[in-house]
């Protein structure tokens, strides 16, 4: 019995991630494809990744970039708006583009008595502007989440790591489990 159990148990850590991953992705294109009302399944996926990348060629164009800059200033002054979209646009920023904030992983003493360090990215270099030009702002992202909580701390408690940022962020939201590696992105 212990053995039909154990070959269940594997099975299971086979068969979940495989699972859920093709669940998730089942979603995403059936979600799609219901908002833009196409019934061949796939299709609207493929069309929205389609139109996403004619946006992004148009962006590197000089009159669509105005174009996009004028409609992004636009959505910016809307009241009720702005909150939203500056802060959609504030998280995507973070981790893709030029803008990218999650591109220089440190690790941070907590607890310099206990040894205790937390592994985050550093967000801010210098928080001069609030009167704290000796600390710097840091993001520690949760263990399986996409939450995470920034904390403010002294500059000298922040060592930057080596490791490529893709790669820590991995390795802090897997719980320790991913690993790290030490390549370039």
């Amino acid at each position: 019995m212990k053995r039909l159990v154990g070959y269940f148990l594997n099975g299971l850590i086979f068969t979940a991630p495989a699972a859920l991953t093709i669940y998730v992705l089942w979603w995403i294109f059936t979600t799609v494809d219901g908002w833009l009302r196409i019934p061949m399944p796939g299709v609207g996926f493929v069309v929205t990744l389609g139109l996403i990348t004619l946006i992004g060629f148009l962006a590197t164009n000089f009159l669509a970039r105005r174009l996009l800059q004028w409609m992004d200033e636009f959505l910016e002054r809307l009241p009720g708006v702005r909150l939203l979209y500056t802060a959609i646009k504030d998280v995507t920023d973070a981790f893709v583009g030029e803008k990218r904030r999650f591109g220089q992983p440190v690790i941070v003493t907590i607890n310099p008595a206990a040894g205790a360090e937390a592994i985050g990215f550093l967000t801010q270099d210098s928080l001069a502007e609030l009167g704290m030009a000796d600390h710097v702002a840091v993001y520690l992202p949760f263990s399986y989440s996409i939450m995470g909580q920034m904390l403010v701390f002294p500059r000298d408690r922040v060592r930057h790591l080596s490791a490529p940022s893709a790669k820590v962020m991995a390795f802090v939201v897997s719980g320790g489990v991913s690993e790290v590696g030490t390549g370039k992105e």
